[in-house]
């Protein structure tokens, strides 16, 4: 399906299969983008542009390394648990 967004007034034509979330992400970039030309009067939109998805990259490591931390975490707790069990049964098949 083709959707169209607007950032910073200018219409972009995209296919999407979500359309609700295109909107969504777009709505997400026009923000940060004019919030940073009120920050940075003068700048550059390609500017702006790059500092924003500079940001955007920044917020996705990092929820990356923390998704990434959790998963190890709950593996670790899963091979206690699993440990625990195993003795469990093994002591009670003795």
């Amino acid at each position: 399906m083709q959707k169209q967004i607007t950032i910073l007034g200018r219409n972009y034509t995209l296919r999407a299969d979500d359309g609700e979330e295109l909107e969504a992400a777009a709505g997400d970039v026009d923000r940060r983008m004019k919030l940073l030309l009120g920050r940075t009067p003068g700048a550059e939109q390609y500017t702006v542009a790059m500092l924003t998805a500079l940001n955007l990259a920044s917020e996705l490591r990092g929820l990356r390394r923390t998704t990434r931390e959790r998963l190890d975490g709950m593996e670790r707790e899963a091979a206690a648990i699993e440990a625990v069990l195993a003795a469990a049964v093994a002591e009670e098949e003795e």
